[in-house]
């Protein structure tokens, strides 16, 4: 076939399958966006887009783009491409089960010689160990035979106005060697920049999952040496401009990591490591200092509280921002959730303020009812996220009569106006 004779379907259309299917539908492919959630499909019929990822301008230029919930809509699709989530649990470990539902639904509508491409990040081997074998149970399609299978992660950078899907380098792969050339062919079709195609599915998915593991190591790093820096009375971020003054010293930064990737990928590698027996001391060892983080900037805070000579125990605490990056209102996996825990564990009332945030999403998920605005009467503030609206606040005005302490998780603030940063 004619690439532009392939029909495409994207199978969850979040932050990763939403503006995949709008630059498939700009190059004039046909394409059905599916999702099982009726609302998200409501909301994009009318062009509007939550995420912020694609504008209402986009999504009004994009005539072979029809979004749809019903599975009947997208069976006549030549291609699949899954873009659902691929979370942890409570004990850290993989929940596969949204990829092994979207791998059944379309195991029911699979035709002979139709291609699954998975974009979602796993460890290296489960897209031949679990998404395909069910597809092969419910469709009695015969892998490699039948149907046939690729892996392109996703590389979304969430409220990224510069990086899109088009400008970034896209890693490629097939479950043959002609698959693997048409799947290639196909994303060249959208990326500007070029594609990287690996020699397998496992390579393919290697290749992300330690992009975002490398990443998590680094920042453990820093926190780690944040960690000892505080005990030493130094400012961290004073040492980073110092040592960064040499060529070769990479510019990581301390902060809570969380999101859909860094703080989720390790896991997976670690957890397919394990399962080999190899247990992957750095990794893990990273994680945990990563994951403490929050717990250490509350306890900070409330040693900073009780220096200025405030009642802990009923105090009243601002904290700036839910997402887990800034200028962008993905709240998954945010670690800020962590302080805020924290803080209330001491007694402190806590009122979280997100322009960014949507109210809904953050209280069906953490049970905050977010800030209109902030107040006034604060013991302390901490400012978790660099959003830029917040160069515009007005600290001073927070107080409470008593000198409220200004914790800078980003070093986000001017010096001489905080108490103390990260």
């Amino acid at each position: 076939m004619n690439l532009k004779e392939y029909k495409i379907a994207i199978i969850g259309l979040g932050y990763v399958g939403l503006p995949l299917a709008v630059e498939f539908s700009k190059k004039r492919f046909q394409v059905f966006g599916f999702d099982v959630n009726e609302k998200r499909i409501n909301e994009l019929k009318k062009g509007k887009d939550s995420t912020k990822e694609v504008s209402e301008k986009e999504l009004a230029e994009v005539p072979f783009l029809h979004f749809t919930t019903k599975l009947e809509a997208i069976k006549e699709a030549d291609i699949y491409i899954v873009t659902v989530p691929t979370p942890i649990d409570n004990y850290k470990t993989p929940d596969l089960l949204p990829l092994k539902k979207a791998s059944q639904t379309i195991g029911t509508i699979l035709s002979k010689d139709n291609i699954v491409i998975y974009e979602s990040t796993v460890y290296p081997g489960c897209t031949e160990e679990i998404c395909v074998p069910e597809l092969e149970k419910v469709s009695g399609l015969v892998f490699n035979k039948d149907f046939f299978c690729g892996y392109s992660p996703e590389r979304i950078n969430p409220g990224d106005p510069v990086r899109k899907v088009h400008n970034i380098v896209k890693i490629t792969s097939g479950s043959n060697p002609e698959i693997a050339d048409i799947i290639d062919k196909l994303y060249n079709e959208i990326v500007t920049v070029g594609t990287h195609k690996a020699s397998s599915i496992k390579v393919a998915e290697a290749g992300k999952i330690i992009e975002n593991t490398q990443r998590d190591v680094n920042i453990s790093l820093m926190n780690e040496l944040s960690l000892i820096f505080d005990r030493m009375g130094i400012d961290t971020l004073e040492v980073l401009e110092a040592a960064g003054t040499k060529w070769n010293f990479l510019p990581f930064r301390p902060g809570l990591v969380g999101g859909h990737c860094i703080g989720v990928d390790p896991y997976y590698l670690t957890h397919k490591a394990e399962s080999l027996g190899y247990y992957p001391d750095v990794i893990l060892s990273g994680r945990r200092v990563n994951d403490n983080m929050g717990i250490f900037i509350a306890n900070k805070v409330v040693k900073l509280m009780v220096e200025k000579g405030h009642v802990v125990k009923g105090a009243k605490a601002l904290v700036l921002g839910i997402t887990f990056k800034e200028n962008c209102p993905d709240i998954r996996n945010s670690r800020v959730i962590d302080v805020v825990r924290e803080l209330q564990s001491f007694g402190i009332r806590v009122d979280v303020y997100d322009p960014y945030a949507l109210k809904e999403e953050v209280f069906d998920e953490y049970g905050i009812m977010l800030k209109e605005k902030p107040e006034t009467g604060y013991d302390a503030v901490i400012l978790a996220v660099g959003h830029e609206e917040f160069r515009e606040l007005d600290f001073k005005s927070f107080g409470n009569g008593l000198e409220t302490v200004i914790y800078d998780v980003k070093s986000f603030l001017p010096k001489e106006m905080i108490t103390d940063r990260l």
